[in-house]
């Protein structure tokens, strides 16, 4: 029988509500966020050219090939 997200069971949830995490020291809303942002590079592919590919290993496998050839500009922007 299929479920409705409506339709919440309770959770086995330990977390207590009388935790209190903004007076804990060192916990700090998006500490990594930058580095994070530093590292992610995401790129959406039209249609047409994510057509081509079975997955995301053959995308990059494309592109290494395609880099084996044409050597990658300097720095990065």
């Amino acid at each position: 029988m299929a479920t409705s997200p409506d339709d919440t069971e309770p959770v086995d949830d330990e977390l207590r509500p009388e935790y209190d995490f903004r007076s804990m020291r060192g916990v700090v809303r998006g500490k990594y966020a930058a580095r994070y942002r530093e590292r992610l590079r995401v790129v959406r592919l039209a249609d047409d050219v994510a057509d081509a590919f079975a997955d995301e290993a053959a995308v990059n496998d494309a592109l290494r090939a395609y880099l084996r050839g044409h050597p990658a500009e300097s720095g990065r922007t």
